[in-house]
């Protein structure tokens, strides 16, 4: 657990560096707001979060039962249920002060990085229509 980085992950460092090559400015690790999003577009009001697909859940039911039969499922299912509980927690408050919270998955940004740099780019043309700047 101790080689487990939170910040500046490899997944992290690939969309960050995608959104700047596309002229999108960021802060990371943002302090400022709840559960300290890996990128926050303070633009536009856009918190983006870089999950790793163990330690928040992906695909829960399956890996439940699977981490239930091994020897340390006692350690890593309420472990994993809290991750999930917390992003939940985290999304509501975000929304809450006016924030857009977008999730990828460490496997989809890594597989289509672009694609995830589609996503944040459509969210803030849609968000630059409703909200035009003035």
């Amino acid at each position: 657990m101790q080689h487990i980085r939170s910040k500046d992950t490899s997944i992290e460092v690939l969309l960050r560096k995608r959104l700047w090559a596309e002229g999108i400015r960021y802060r990371k690790n943002y302090k400022a707001l709840p559960g300290k999003p890996d990128i926050a577009i303070t633009k536009h009001k856009i918190a983006v979060f870089c999950d790793s697909e163990f330690f928040h859940g992906k695909d829960w039911n399956i890996k439940r039962e699977r981490l239930s039969n091994s020897p340390r499922g006692d350690y890593w299912i309420p472990k994993i249920e809290r991750n999930i509980a917390r992003d939940e927690e985290v999304n509501k408050a975000l929304n809450f002060l006016g924030w857009h919270v977008i999730r990828f998955w460490g496997k989809d940004i890594k597989k289509d990085s672009d694609g995830c740099v589609q996503a944040i780019k459509e969210l803030i043309f849609d968000l630059s229509i409703q909200y035009p700047e003035e």
